[in-house]
């Protein structure tokens, strides 16, 4: 796990709105400003991201973790997650 970067805020600050009915963020600083504010997080893969949502309790209901409307694919692998 790591904090997000530059590449994750150019992704989150694309595709926020699946996840916010308006925007949070209108460039790369408020997009990392935000993110940072709210915890989120990078993961190396799926399986540490599913990990840290199983000890978090959260209940995936059946549903894949990558598709999860607070998950953020940043590809190679690596998943953004936005505690909302």
């Amino acid at each position: 796990m790591t904090e997000p970067n530059k590449e994750c805020t150019k992704i989150f600050l694309r595709d926020q709105l699946k996840l916010f009915p308006e925007k949070v963020a209108d460039n790369e600083e408020e997009a990392l400003d935000f993110l940072l504010d709210n915890m989120a997080t990078v993961f190396d893969d799926l399986t540490e991201l599913e990990s840290y949502l199983e000890e978090e309790g959260v209940d995936l209901d059946g549903e894949r973790a990558e598709n999860l409307l607070e998950v953020f694919a940043l590809g190679e692998g690596r998943y953004l997650y936005v505690e909302a």
